[in-house]
C-alpha cells in the first residue's frame, strides 16, 4: 500500500469509508473477482469531486461502481481506486409525481417508494438488481420498459468534476447505452417523472413481474443478470439455446439450464471461467447463426488473451 496516497484518500472522507486490498467478490453479484487496491464509499457530490481530483492529480486509475450487478472483475483485481456509490448516497425524495433519488439508491427501494406514494410507471424496474445510477448509465430495462421512459433529468459530474444537469433528451438514450456512458460522466442523482395510479394495480404488476422472474430466471445462483445484449431481430437466450449450449460450463461458470441468457456462478467459478465461457458462447453462436453476441456485462481488470 502507498501510505501517502492512502492518507490523501482519508483526507477526502472518514477513514472507515476507505478500504485497502478489498475483495471485489464481496461487492459484485457474480460473487467473484480479485482485490481492489482501494475501495472508497463517498457520501456526497463534493467527496466524489475530491476523489476524482485526487486520482487525476496522482495519476491513479479509478472506476465507478454501484451495486456491482453488471460487472465482471478479473481474478487479478483492480490496480486503482474503486469509487462505490451505494448506501452512503441513497436518499429518495418524492414530490408529487416526481421521485428524486441519489445515485446509490437501489431500484427496489425506489419501486417501494413509488408503490407507497401510488406512483405508476416504474413497475418494470422493481426487480432490476442495481442502483439507479447504474441503471441510468446503461438505460436498463425489463418487461418492455426502459429507464428512458421515466427519467426526467440526471445530475452528473463530468471528468473535470463539473456538475451538469441533463434532460432526458440530452441523455441520448439507446439500447443499453446513453450519453453518460459515452462521455464517462458520473451520475450523482436521478429525477423520475411517474404518473398517479391505483396502489393495488401497481402492486399487482410488480408481483406479476416478480413471479415471472422467479420462475424463469436462475435467481438462486450468483450472476450478473442478462449476460449478453439482445441482437437486433433475435433473443440472445434463444440463440444460445438453439446452439445447444444450455448447461454448457467452463470450470465453475455455466450457461443456466433455467434461462440460457444467463451465465451463472455454479460454485467456485473464477472470473476467467466466466470470461472464457462468454467468449466460447459468442464464438459458437456466431459460427452457427452468423450473429455476434456482445456482452452486456462490463469487464474490469486484466483478463487472459482472447483465443482465436
Amino acid at each position: 500500500m502507498n501510505r501517502e496516497f492512502y492518507e490523501k484518500l482519508c483526507g477526502c472522507m472518514e477513514q472507515e469509508r476507505v478500504k485497502v486490498q478489498e475483495p471485489m467478490a464481496k461487492h459484485t453479484t457474480f460473487r467473484l473477482g480479485g482485490t481492489a487496491d482501494y475501495y472508497v464509499m463517498p457520501k456526497s457530490e463534493e467527496e466524489i469531486r475530491a476523489l476524482i481530483s485526487l486520482c487525476r492529480r496522482e495519476e491513479v486509475p479509478y472506476y465507478i461502481v454501484g451495486n456491482g450487478s453488471n460487472l465482471l472483475v478479473s481474478d487479478a483485481g483492480y490496480r486503482g481506486v474503486i469509487i462505490a456509490i451505494g448506501r452512503e448516497m441513497a436518499v429518495i425524495e418524492v414530490h408529487g409525481c416526481t421521485i428524486r433519488a441519489q445515485a446509490g439508491a437501489l431500484m427496489s427501494q425506489i419501486a417501494s417508494a413509488a408503490l407507497e406514494h401510488k406512483l405508476a410507471g416504474f413497475e418494470f424496474a422493481s426487480g432490476i438488481p442495481g442502483t439507479i445510477g447504474g441503471a441510468a448509465v446503461m438505460n436498463a430495462g425489463a418487461y418492455g420498459g426502459e429507464m428512458k421512459d421515466v427519467i426526467e433529468k440526471v445530475t452528473v459530474l463530468d471528468q473535470d468534476g463539473r456538475s451538469l444537469v441533463l434532460s432526458g433528451e440530452e441523455l441520448e438514450f439507446g439500447y443499453r447505452t446513453s450519453r453518460i456512458m459515452k462521455q464517462g460522466y458520473i451520475v450523482v442523482a436521478v429525477c423520475l417523472r411517474l404518473q398517479k395510479g391505483a396502489r393495488e394495480d401497481i402492486a399487482a404488476k410488480m408481483e406479476d413481474f416478480k413471479r415471472r422472474r422467479t420462475t424463469k430466471q436462475p435467481l438462486e445462483y450468483p450472476s450478473a443478470g442478462s449476460t449478453f445484449k439482445r441482437p437486433e431481430g433475435y433473443f440472445a437466450g434463444k440463440l444460445i439455446q438453439d446452439t445447444g449450449l444450455r448447461g454448457f460450463a467452463v470450470g465453475g461458470a455455466q450457461v443456466s439450464e433455467k434461462h440460457s441468457g444467463f451465465v451463472i456462478n455454479k460454485g467456485g467459478a473464477t472470473a476467467e471461467d466466466v470470461n472464457r465461457l462468454m467468449q466460447e458462447v459468442s464464438d459458437r453462436v456466431y459460427k452457427k447463426f452468423g450473429v455476434r453476441l456482445e456482452p452486456e456485462v462490463r469487464r474490469l481488470g486484466d483478463f487472459g488473451p482472447k483465443k482465436d
